[in-house]
C-alpha cells in the first residue's frame, strides 16, 4: 500500500531539501527560507497545541514537508524551540550589544536604536514572542536557563547605556534597571495589540515607541534643578503615552 504523502504548501513544493552530501554547499537562501516557513509553522502549532502535545509529525504536515525532509532542518522538536529561543532573546541581545559599542552614538541615539530594535522584532513577528512567553512553564531546562540567560542580557545591555546617560545628564536620574524594563516592556508590549501590516506600518510603529522610550527618559533642560521625576513618574509616563497610541492606531 502506498503511504500518502502531505499536502504541500505551493511555495516551497520544491524546496526539498538536497542529499546530504550536498546541503553543507546549499545552506544559502532557499535553505534559509524552508527554515523560515518550518519555524513559523511551528510556531503556530506550539501557540494553539502547545510545546508537549505538538510532534515534529504535526509540523512536518503542517510545514507541507515529509518527516525525513524535516529532520534535515531539525533534529527534533526540542531544536526548533531551540531556535526559537536564540531568535527571541540570544540574536537581540548581541544586537544590542553591537549599538551599545558604537561610539558613534550617544547615548540617547542608543537606546532610540535599541528601544527601535526590540519593536520592530516583536512588530514583524508578535507570533513568536508570545508563544515564548506562554510556553516559559514548559521549557526544558537547558533551554529555560538560556532564555532566561538571553533576557538577562538584554536588560543588562538597555541599563547600561541609560546608566550612562544619566550620568551624562541626558536623561533624568532614574533607577537604571527599573527604567530598562519599563523600555523593553513598552516595546515589547507591541506584541499583543499590533497586527503587522507590512514594512512600512511596522516600521512606523517601531519608530513611535524609540520616540515614546526616549522622551520618558529625555533631560529636557540639563541645567534644570527641579526635583526630578521617579522611577513610578517615568513608568506612568510610558503607559499614558502607550494607551494614547493604540488609541490612535485603533
Amino acid at each position: 500500500m502506498t503511504k500518502a504523502k502531505p499536502v504541500r504548501s505551493s511555495a516551497l513544493s520544491n524546496l526539498e531539501p538536497e542529499p546530504a552530501a550536498e546541503v553543507g554547499q546549499n545552506r544559502g537562501a532557499r535553505w534559509s527560507l524552508v527554515e523560515t516557513h518550518i519555524l513559523e509553522e511551528a510556531t503556530s502549532l506550539f501557540a494553539g497545541r502547545g510545546f508537549a502535545s505538538t510532534s515534529m509529525q504535526d509540523i512536518a504536515g503542517a510545514a507541507g514537508l515529509t518527516r525525513s525532509a524535516l529532520y534535515h532542518y531539525f533534529a527534533n522538536k526540542e531544536a526548533v524551540l531551540s531556535r526559537l529561543v536564540s531568535d527571541g532573546t540570544a540574536v537581540p541581545a548581541k544586537e544590542l550589544a553591537k549599538i551599545r559599542q558604537r561610539t558613534s552614538l550617544d547615548a540617547v541615539e542608543k537606546l532610540r536604536a535599541m528601544a527601535y530594535t526590540i519593536a520592530y522584532q516583536q512588530a514583524t513577528r508578535p507570533d513568536r514572542f508570545k508563544v515564548l512567553v506562554l510556553s516559559e512553564s514548559e521549557l526544558p531546562e537547558s533551554l529555560s536557563k538560556a532564555y532566561y540567560d538571553g533576557r538577562r542580557l538584554v536588560l543588562k545591555e538597555v541599563s547600561a547605556v541609560i546608566e550612562a546617560g544619566t550620568r551624562a545628564g541626558v536623561f533624568r536620574p532614574v533607577d537604571a534597571r527599573v527604567a530598562a524594563l519599563g523600555v523593553i516592556g513598552l516595546c515589547n508590549w507591541v506584541a499583543w495589540w499590533h497586527r503587522p501590516a507590512g514594512e512600512t506600518a511596522n516600521s512606523e510603529v517601531a519608530r513611535t515607541l524609540a520616540e515614546m522610550a526616549v522622551a520618558s527618559l529625555a533631560q529636557a533642560d540639563p541645567d534644570d534643578q527641579s526635583a526630578p521625576l521617579s522611577t513610578t513618574d517615568v513608568l506612568g509616563m510610558i503607559k499614558k503615552d502607550l494607551a494614547k497610541l493604540e488609541h490612535l492606531l485603533g
